[in-house]
């Protein structure tokens, strides 16, 4: 009896373990699967980059609204983007990309989802394009461009174009003569062959978080790519003659000017007046696009529009001094087609998809036929387009056209007032000013009187509140400026008109030391350059405003002409603008005026057709000069 007690008192003790054990392990495990997962939950909340098969989303500002939108970049550099092989990935209109699909960011109030991810399949074709009654296409996707899919697996070359052609940059001999401090007009001096590819590798390196800080390793690969495609549209740059006044040889430098039929350009500007809804536009097309004359500033200065640059442009190539007139003597071709004003008169109107999209479609259906175009694919041909580049990269929300989408124009260059960051085509050329000048005199004349020019005023703001948009930071700038001690900050409205006169701009802008530029309707501002041009340095608050965009006309050191305060910072209320500003001293904003006016201007204004600089570059000659140098170091 004893030892059957004792037996079954063992058997409790051991089941009662078991069951203490197997409590223990089932609690202990599903605590540690809790763990998990709300550590990756708070993971996945913390981070701002939104990451969604291998795409990742970094947040600029929209290119018709003022919220913030989203770009999408691709894989780590040297990784091609994996896609499985019956998938579409979103580029221009694919049937996908619509509110419910998670991989795609709305960059703007009409909830427009932009994705820039470059399609697997590419439009063999212009027809392919049309797609179904509903805009879906068929057994096929547009092309888009990204981070990722432009670094090539090799070190030592890197991709520029849809058709991933590899480059070979170890045998370019010629770049900007220091890349550290690169300007327009500095000297060009050819020594040894430069291995561009590891020196823009070493400069993405040391440079992609100057301005942004990457909350992801992604966001900080798009970043990299931003500054690697900055850096080789530098090494494009065209050097200063050292004798510009010597007559320059047009050998090898032929620009031939396509004869577009005229429903392509001129006759676009024919219902000048009903263009825009209720806007008469006839008065800026006057004067070969530069507007009519403003005699109270002198000789000059016209009432530009801020979309006026392909007729102004058309007009300089039809005289340029290397133009030639037979095709097998050109290293450029011009097509003077004026996308601007076309996707400008649909903006605000009721019309299909089709009808947006028709006139640049039959434009590249008119170069197919030409050899000419055909012997290159286009990378030997320049498109003006006067209009920021997300008007022409539409997805289904009706606004702007896709013609930047189309698989024909991957390969030529654009020429833009903004560009898309992550496009290596995509070129950023000033904004139109006020400003044209004829002579080296007329531009010596304006820099004598600016810096000379007397400057009550610390800073100054034109522009107006977004108090839909409460990301944008203007109200907090214009609450700081009005609330400063009086003359230290201006502001002048321009909700109520108050800009529509263009002296009540350069009046402002002359008067003051530093003129504030936060972004607006898009990244970019003509005001930038109306206040360079006026010797009133700008305060830029982000990179994509200026410093990511004109690597032909501003020079890489931001610190010699502007001034950055973070956007972040100014939401967050971290700082006073002012104040900052204040802090700078007499010789600082004395050698950036200096350099603004002596070294920059010329190189930011349009001279009229008839121009005749002997010292100096406008900037359509270094633009036209560079693109030149750029055929040359891609042949």
């Amino acid at each position: 009896m004893v030892s059957k007690r004792k037996s079954r008192t063992s058997k409790n003790i051991e089941d009662s373990c078991i069951h203490l054990c197997s409590v223990f392990f089932r609690s202990f495990f599903y605590t540690l699967l809790a763990f998990l997962f709300f550590f990756l939950l708070y993971r996945c909340l913390s981070f701002t980059t939104g990451i969604s098969h291998n795409n990742f989303h970094i947040c600029i500002f929209s290119r018709k609204f003022n919220d913030p939108y989203c770009n999408t970049a691709g894989s780590k550099p040297g990784f091609q983007i994996s896609s499985e092989e019956n998938e579409t990935l979103t580029g221009e209109t694919a049937g996908d990309r619509v509110s419910g699909d998670p991989t795609k960011i709305f960059r703007n109030e009409d909830k427009k989802g932009y994705d820039v991810l470059k399609q697997v399949d590419k439009h063999k074709n212009l027809d392919s394009v049309r797609g179904d009654k509903d805009g879906f296409l068929k057994n096929d996707t547009f092309t888009g461009e990204t981070a990722g899919d432009r670094v090539s697996k090799d070190p030592n070359k890197i991709l520029r174009s849809e058709d991933k052609k590899e480059y070979d940059v170890h045998e370019q001999e010629d770049k900007p003569k220091n890349l550290d401090s690169s300007v327009p007009d500095q000297e060009h001096k050819p020594k040894n062959k430069v291995d561009l590819s590891s020196l823009i590798d070493l400069k993405a390196e040391e440079e992609y978080n100057k301005y942004i800080k990457p909350k992801s390793e992604e966001e900080g690969y798009a970043l990299r790519a931003v500054i690697k495609y900055l850096y080789l549209q530098r090494s494009w740059l065209a050097p200063g003659d050292e004798n510009i006044n010597k007559s320059r040889s047009c050998e090898g430098k032929g620009v031939y000017v396509y004869d577009l039929p005229s429903k392509f350009n001129r006759d676009l500007l024919v219902g000048c007046n009903d263009i825009l809804p209720g806007v008469d536009l006839c008065s800026y097309f006057k004067n070969e696009g530069f507007g009519e004359a403003i005699k109270n500033l002198g000789k000059g200065w016209f009432a530009t529009h801020m979309y006026s640059l392909e007729p102004i442009v058309h007009s300089r190539v039809l005289k340029h001094p290397c133009r030639v007139y037979n095709e097998s003597q050109a290293k450029l071709f011009y097509v003077p087609y004026y996308g601007g004003y076309d996707v400008l008169r649909w903006h605000y109107r009721n019309v299909s998809e089709d009808v947006k999209d028709r006139l640049g479609i039959e434009v590249l259906k008119w170069l197919e036929s030409k050899e000419s175009w055909r012997r290159n694919a286009g990378k030997d041909h320049v498109f003006v387009l006067g209009k920021i580049t997300w008007d022409f990269r539409r997805d289904k929300v009706p606004w702007g056209s896709r013609f930047l989408e189309l698989q024909e124009m991957q390969n030529p260059t654009k020429l833009l007032i903004e560009r898309q960051p992550w496009q290596v085509n995509d070129i950023a050329i000033p904004h139109p000013t006020y400003f044209h000048p004829r002579t080296d005199d007329d531009i010596t004349s304006w820099q004598i009187k600016i810096m000379s020019k007397p400057r009550p005023h610390l800073v100054s703001f034109a522009g107006g509140a977004r108090p839909e948009n409460p990301d944008n930071i203007r109200s907090t700038l214009i609450e700081q400026c009005v609330s400063s001690s009086s003359n230290q900050c201006r502001f002048l409205d321009c909700t109520n008109g108050g800009c529509k006169n263009p002296k009540n701009v350069l009046d402002l802008f002359q008067d003051s030391e530093f003129c504030l530029q936060p972004p607006g309707d898009s990244a970019t501002r003509r005001s930038v350059f109306d206040s360079l041009i006026s010797g009133c340095i700008p305060v830029i608050f982000t990179p994509y405003t200026a410093y990511y965009q004109y690597a032909w006309h501003l020079p890489e050191d931001h610190r010699r002409y502007s001034v950055y305060i973070s956007e972040q910072d100014v939401k967050e209320k971290r700082v006073n603008v002012v104040e900052i500003l204040k802090a700078k001293t007499l010789r600082e904003k004395k050698d950036m005026r200096s350099y603004i006016i002596h070294q920059l201007l010329p190189g930011l204004v349009y001279g009229d057709s008839n121009a005749k600089f002997e010292k100096f570059r406008d900037a359509f000659d270094i633009t036209f000069d560079s693109l030149l140098e750029k055929i040359n170091k891609s042949e």
